[in-house]
């Protein structure tokens, strides 16, 4: 058994390096995850304050109900369709970086999602600290920048780190534009191979060690907030 499982992995990894198919598949699913989660912080963030600003003052009505149908659409639609949409419909008459697609349409997914997570955060605190700040001379842009926003990213980080962790595993379904991540990577080699189990194996193997660093990261976050609460 074990000289045919040693074998199998010659094959399917060090016959011709195709161990790089991996490992470069492994970068750009970290360069998407990485870019496409700052992204979908500064997008999440802008509809957040906009969406809060309107619940708190009845303020920029136009732009909340253009948040709310950016929610409504993005919330609702599956990721991969988005995907497919931004790749074939909005940039199909242009040669573009599939990176960059993957990026864009990864990072206005999570902006969705990121911007709930913030406005949740903005809403916990409570109304009492809005006061506080107008009786220090602040107007509302500046209550909520320099005392709203700071509890509300401590309450919310958590989230946050949790939901990078979900983009990480969303960018798996960036081979439907045919993106050389990690996933498609793994099946590049079965189809050289015709071997699965190896590959993809090694895929789901390296998802697991990533969510679980990352995991075991926001863990040691959390303690430390609730630590810097005592």
């Amino acid at each position: 058994m074990w000289e045919s499982l040693k074998a199998r992995f010659i094959a399917n990894f060090l016959y011709k390096n195709q161990w790089k198919y991996i490992a470069d598949g492994l970068g750009i699913t970290l360069k998407v995850t990485l870019f496409a989660g700052l992204l979908g912080v500064a997008i999440g963030f802008l509809v957040a304050m906009v969406r809060s600003t309107h619940d708190k003052t009845g303020k920029l009505r136009i732009l909340n109900w253009v948040c709310n149908l950016y929610l409504t659409i993005i919330r609702g639609t599956p990721v991969v369709v988005q995907l497919l949409i931004i790749y074939f419909v909005v940039f199909g008459s242009v040669k573009i970086d599939k990176v960059l697609v993957a990026i864009m349409a990864f990072g206005i997914n999570s902006g969705a999602y990121v911007a709930e997570i913030f406005r949740s955060g903005i809403m916990s605190i409570d109304p009492g600290q809005f006061e506080a700040g107008r009786s220090l001379g602040f107007n509302y842009s500046q209550t909520m920048w320099y005392i709203i926003m700071p509890q509300a990213l401590k309450n919310v980080l958590p989230a946050l780190c949790n939901e990078f962790i979900a983009l990480l595993k969303e960018t798996s379904v960036g081979g439907y534009i045919a993106l050389q991540d990690l996933t498609k990577g793994g099946d590049i080699i079965r189809s050289l191979t015709y071997d699965a189990f190896m590959p993809l194996m090694a895929v789901a193997l390296i998802y697991l060690t990533l969510v679980v660093i990352f995991t075991e990261l926001v863990k040691l976050l959390e303690r430390r907030l609730r630590r810097s609460e005592r």
